[in-house]
């Protein structure tokens, strides 16, 4: 694989995922929710702070700012690093795990560092794209959309259930974007087939015949 097709591979994903971010901002009121397939795949508007799935690093602007700046370090060193797995001639399925985990991470950045220059706030009025520097926030202090949200399967607890009797409990969920699923499944993928995959590919020795060519 080489460096020019992991580039094109992360340009795609980013490009969805900003596509998607876009959308939904720009035609979502904050917590607007709308079913796709039945009760189990729904797009539900929301955004946060932190990092994947809606985790928080910290509160305040100072935690926000740490986390946009080491995104943006962890983004180009990634790039780097990349480029070095290129070079090293590692496996394909290595390349396109790393091109993913970086890709998401692009993709969350870009919301972090520009959407609080970019868009108004989201709240019962659905946001608008204002000229640069005119938006809700500050150059590295924007919110991260989230929209993909998959409740596959709700129950109520019985009601003599302690801490839980009666509440309604649903698996699977957290609310992520593209990016965030692209970094899941890169570092998912990467984890269990380890052994497959985190190895340098090497040319089968030639025959006389092939080198005499």
């Amino acid at each position: 694989m080489k460096y020019r097709h992991a580039l094109l591979l992360i340009l795609i994903i980013i490009i969805a995922d900003q596509w998607l971010k876009i959308h939904i901002k720009t035609h979502y009121y904050y917590g607007e929710e709308h079913n796709v397939l039945g009760n189990w795949f729904r797009l539900h508007f929301i955004e946060n702070n932190g990092m994947a799935f809606g985790m928080k690093f910290s509160q305040g602007d100072v935690g926000k700012l740490i986390l946009t700046s080491f995104r943006l370090v962890a983004v180009g060193f990634g790039f780097y690093v990349l480029k070095q797995l290129v070079n090293k001639k590692y496996s394909r399925g290595a390349l396109v795990c790393g091109s993913l985990i970086l890709a998401g991470a692009m993709g969350n950045l870009i919301d972090s560092m520009f959407y609080g220059l970019i868009f108004s706030e989201s709240s019962f009025h659905i946001a608008k794209m204002m000229p640069f520097g005119q938006g809700y926030g500050k150059f590295m202090h924007g919110q991260v959309v989230d929209m993909l949200y998959f409740p596959l399967v709700e129950l109520k607890m019985p009601e003599w259930m302690p801490l839980v009797g009666g509440k309604l409990l649903s698996f699977f969920d957290p609310v992520f974007n593209i990016a965030d699923a692209a970094i899941s499944t890169g570092v998912i993928t990467l984890l269990v087939f380890q052994k497959r995959m985190i190895h340098k590919y090497t040319e089968e020795p030639k025959t006389i015949e092939q080198e005499a060519l």
